[in-house]
Formats: structure tokens, C-alpha cells, sequence
């Protein structure tokens, strides 16, 4: 006797159900007069994260999170985007003043102080916090193009 067919996703009974029930956590809204906006600057692209004192952090966003792709990442528009949905997203936390510490090369370091203070957040104070090696790690060979 032939047994009967099964049909896809038929073996698990109430899949579907479990979903609907979940029940969410609500987002919990910090209040943080002040925090310390991380801003790493490369070639490629641009995160800008800001956090409470400690370093927890309250947002962030990256270029490349925005949708911007390729060599277009890099850019000054893109790093100026990324700081300003950072910041209003930290502003619903009560943020409203920053120390912003920077590192990298890349060219959006600027544009990226700029819309921070252009959303509506007090820049205290600026430090470059690339790091220097003191002649620590021996550097990748040469690039021949």
C-alpha cells in the first residue's frame, strides 16, 4: 500500500502561529544629555556610531548602510548622510551635546563634523584618535601597478 503524500511544510504544525503571538520588546529610550560620537573615516567608506559616556552605544550608521555602494561609499555626501541619521537617531535618546573622536584618512571626516552640528548637536570638542604605529608591525609590500 502506497502511503500517503505530505505536503511542504505540512510537518510542522502551528509554525505560523508562534509567529504571530510574538511579542516584542519595546525599544527602550535612554536618556543621554551627553555622548561621544565615533567617527572612522576610510577610503572605502564611513561609520559614524555615537555613544553614552561609557560607550554603549545609542546609534549608528555607515555609508554603506545607507545604500550607497562602490567608490560612492567614500564620499563626503555619503559620510554627511550617515552622521546626520546617526545623530537624530540619538537625539531621540535625549543627546544634545557631543565630544566627536575621529580616526582614519578617508575624505569624509569633515563633512561628517559638519552634520553633526547641523542636526542640531553641540560638537564640544574634536580629537583625531587615528592610530600611529611607532614602527610596530612590519608594513604589506609595495603595490605595483
Amino acid at each position: 500500500m502506497a502511503k500517503p503524500e505530505q505536503k511542504a511544510g505540512a510537518g510542522k504544525a502551528g509554525a505560523g502561529k508562534a509567529a504571530k503571538n510574538k511579542k516584542f520588546k519595546k525599544r527602550e529610550r535612554k536618556n543621554v544629555p551627553f555622548g561621544i560620537a565615533h567617527i572612522q573615516a576610510s577610503f572605502n567608506n564611513t561609520i559614524v556610531t555615537i555613544t553614552d559616556p561609557v560607550g554603549n552605544t545609542l546609534s549608528w550608521k555607515s555609508s554603506g548602510s545607507l545604500g550607497f555602494r562602490g567608490s560612492r561609499k567614500g564620499t563626503p555626501f555619503a559620510a554627511q548622510q550617515a552622521a546626520s541619521n546617526a545623530a537624530s537617531a540619538a537625539r531621540d535618546h535625549g543627546l544634545r551635546a557631543v565630544d566627536v573622536r575621529v580616526a582614519g584618512p578617508g575624505s569624509g571626516r569633515e563633512s561628517a563634523i559638519r552634520a553633526l552640528a547641523a542636526a542640531g548637536v553641540e560638537v564640544r570638542s574634536i580629537r583625531d584618535v587615528t592610530p600611529v604605529p611607532h614602527n610596530g608591525c612590519r608594513p604589506p609590500k609595495r603595490r605595483r601597478v
